[in-house]
């Protein structure tokens, strides 16, 4: 599809071109993309009834399943920003985003509702609750009339939350245009191995609450592809899904890829279906390549980007993956798309020439409109001329290739996810035993890189470590707790006060060529 400028637009176009064909598979059932523009309508109508105008916030706290992007949809048809919010974190992380963004209506799954509800019980703040069980018989108590609500394709149409520098998550405002510029190209306008086919099934197997589940959630539905829904990601019903359901294209981090190829059943499936593999996230240890290009016989491409720039900006494709072990096998490839400009600087914002290390910084119509409520956050990372400084450190080849050597802002990738250092220290900090502590990441091989904490007990007292990370359990979601507490006498501080987070990592990272993994 090309030429929809919003998501309410794009849906409509949709429905009108591929009626009864299948746009999302879930649990067995299919939802047609008639019944997709349908439904987004029924959802456009029911919100505006409640009251909610342009603009206004709205929540979906549950697993991946069909009724987010009729929410996504419908909440675009009325002007209306979804905030799908992060099911793996603990209640006081979900009350403040959800404080922060002003949510006054939510859509629950089974598992959160009832959390929900206890968490904001008797308070006049409660936002009101829609369990997913009672989402159905809502929406088709409305009309199934196009509001037809003018939307302008600056508008925000997704706020999805990052982890915070600071131990704040911060809300990344992303435009129709941000999520939609690049994903509604006429398939010969995309890079070869991007194309969809009417005949392709993609695997939304990431996280909604990610732009990976969101974006290419919204890229599948755009090409005219059935996008498979799964509720998350598990080794033995992916192969499942291989071998039944005709899939042609995942998306999928990493350690997922290990996980299937770990899987007992890995070698018997035919995967001769199967020609993209998208992997994101962190880049692929070489000989898991080698093993995966063995077993699925397909075209691997490294995807390289970010909440704020929408998804995808850099690309290392099939051509690009060699067995053997490249210089370019390092890299995350180059710009996918002619518009996106990627430049490396110094700390004034000055580009540096190839080979020269620094900020990686990116330009391009799908970079964020900014920071919900966060103006001093914006400025620091948006310039006025639209340069987002990345925090990733690394340096282009003289072909455009982007080598990524480090992190800039200290964050953690661990199975996909990112984690900031001084979210879990401002945790741990409340612990009675702890006077101090940092927390770095280390690599590990399961998933890339894991969270380890160092700490200096309190005068008088010791740190047990199992009951430290039991206690930071009711206070962090489980991807960001340490895998490990390790005591220690004295944080390593430089002149001025500032922990030397670098000289901590440095035992750890010895022998490896970067300090990310």
């Amino acid at each position: 599809m090309s030429g929809e400028a919003t998501l309410g637009a794009l849906v409509s176009a949709l429905a009108a071109k591929y009626g009864d064909k299948p746009a999302l598979r879930f649990a067995g059932t299919d939802t047609s993309f008639a019944a997709l523009g349908e439904r987004s309508s029924c959802v456009a109508n029911g919100l505006t009834a409640l009251g909610f105008g342009p603009g206004t916030r709205i929540g979906y706290l549950g697993k991946n399943d069909p009724a987010y992007y009729e929410l996504l949809f419908g909440a675009a048809k009325a002007g209306i920003v979804i905030v799908p919010i992060n099911w793996r974190l603990a209640d006081a992380e979900m009350e403040w985003i959800i404080g922060d963004a002003g949510l006054r209506w939510i859509v629950a799954g089974a598992e959160f509702a009832g959390r929900m509800a206890a968490l904001f019980a008797g308070r006049a703040d409660a936002p009101c609750l829609l369990p997913l069980a009672d989402y159905q018989a809502w929406r088709d108590a409305q009309s199934a009339v196009d509001p037809c609500v003018p939307v302008d394709e600056h508008d925000i149409a997704v706020q999805l939350y990052t982890s915070g520098t600071t131990g704040r998550p911060k809300g990344a405002m992303l435009s129709h245009r941000n999520l939609l510029i690049y994903r509604t190209l006429p398939p010969d306008e995309q890079p070869e191995w991007n194309r969809f086919t009417d005949d392709d099934v993609a695997l939304i197997v990431m996280p909604v609450f990610h732009i990976g589940g969101t974006g290419f959630g919204i890229q599948t539905l755009a090409a005219g592809a059935t996008g498979l829904v799964a509720s998350e990601f598990d080794a033995g019903q992916v192969l499942d899904f291989i071998e039944r359901e005709r899939l042609s294209k995942i998306f999928v981090v990493p350690s997922a890829l290990q996980m299937l190829l770990r899987h007992p059943r890995a070698g018997q499936v035919d995967y001769s279906r199967i020609r993209t593999i998208l992997y994101g996230a962190s880049p692929i240890p070489l000989p898991l390549l080698r093993e995966a290009m063995a077993v699925f016989r397909c075209g691997f491409v490294q995807m390289y980007g970010m909440t704020e720039t929408s998804g995808t900006v850099c690309a290392l494709t099939p051509d690009d993956h060699d067995p053997a072990g490249t210089v370019r096998m390092a890299s995350a490839g180059r710009p996918m798309m002619p518009g996106i400009e990627v430049r490396v600087q110094n700390d004034a914002g000055e580009p540096l020439p190839p080979g020269t290390s620094g900020e990686i910084a990116f330009r391009a119509p799908l970079v964020m409109a900014g920071y919900w409520q966060r103006p001093d956050a914006t400025a620091e990372s948006l310039s006025a001329d639209g340069w987002f400084r990345t925090g990733d450190a690394g340096y282009l080849d003289t072909e455009g290739y982007l080598f990524i050597q480090d992190r800039v802002k200290d964050m953690i990738v661990t199975g996909g996810e990112n984690v900031y250092p001084a979210e879990v220290e401002a945790a741990l900090y409340e612990h009675p035993a702890i006077a101090e502590v940092a927390v770095i990441g280390v690599p590990s091989a399961k998933w890339g890189e894991e969270v380890k904490a160092l700490a200096v007990a309190a005068p008088g007292l010791q740190i047990e470590p199992a009951e430290v990370i039991a206690w930071a359990r009711q206070r962090l979601a489980g991807y960001k707790l340490p895998k490990s507490v390790e005591v220690i006498e004295a944080l390593p501080r430089g002149p001025t006060g500032k922990v030397l987070r670098r000289e901590l990592r440095e035992p750890y990272w010895a022998g490896y060529d970067r300090k990310i993994n």
